[in-house]
């Protein structure tokens, strides 16, 4: 049984939650930025892993404050990895551990293994062209998500002709060869969707994936809380899969 410190309370703090304790595993305690300062009454002796879902500016100040405290900790908070290897600066001085994804559902991690290996097919296609899309709710802060992003990233590596991502002024003028367009919607209460398309003269080939309730990451964030403890460095979702 792990003893788990919630760091943020909203939908998926509490889809977190009801996946911990189906699995066996005690809430000790649910923050939000309100009542931050009560992290530094909670250490090793409280709790074992810190689950961390909040927004992208609040990321760095809550690793820091949980480091601090000798907790390791998983993060689904997106939009910050610019910031990556300060985080891993952070993370190293502390002699702690931090695992992060950019999504922790099975069903998107399977579609960055397909994605990663079609960039590398396509390669030999040079008529199709490729971009990303994704559609989530209304309230979702970042965009593009950090799914789309990492898919993004995972073609620019796979598939040489695609050398970098298209900029914002991409509404004024067309796409050149060499870009990758990355599309977002915002609306309404819609599923998270994320697609990528290759598409020729000839025809059209797409993967994607819908999440139907946010059950499958919160219970991918458990299954890496779970993993993470006793192990130090900065880890991904996908370091799971390897082992």
């Amino acid at each position: 049984m792990l003893r788990i410190i919630l760091l943020g309370y909203g939908k998926m703090g509490q889809a977190v939650e009801n996946a911990a304790l189906a699995r066996g595993h005690e809430i000790v305690a649910r923050l939000d930025r309100d009542d931050l300062d009560q992290l530094a009454e909670l250490g090793p002796a409280q709790a074992d892993v810190v689950v961390e879902f909040t927004q992208p500016d609040a990321f760095m100040d809550n690793l820091r404050r949980v480091m601090a405290q000798g907790l390791p900790m998983v993060t689904g908070t997106t939009g910050w990895l610019e910031a990556l290897p300060q985080a891993r600066e952070i993370v190293a001085a502390a002699s702690g551990g931090l695992l992060y994804s950019s999504n922790f559902s099975v069903g998107v991690n399977v579609l960055f293994a397909l994605n990663r290996r079609l960039a590398q097919l396509m390669n030999a296609y040079p008529e199709y062209d490729c971009f990303v899309e994704e559609r989530h709710h209304r309230h979702k802060a970042d965009a593009p998500s950090g799914t789309a992003r990492s898919l993004a990233d995972q073609i620019l590596t796979g598939l040489d002709r695609k050398t970098h991502l298209a900029g914002p002024d991409l509404m004024q003028r067309a796409p050149r060869p060499e870009e990758l367009s990355v599309g977002f919607v915002r609306s309404g209460e819609i599923r998270g969707t994320h697609q990528v398309t290759y598409t020729s003269e000839v025809d059209t080939l797409t993967i994607s994936h819908t999440a139907h309730s946010r059950a499958g990451f919160a219970q991918g964030a458990v299954v890496a809380a779970e993993w993470l403890p006793g192990r130090v460095g900065v880890h991904d979702f996908a370091d799971l899969f390897v082992e």
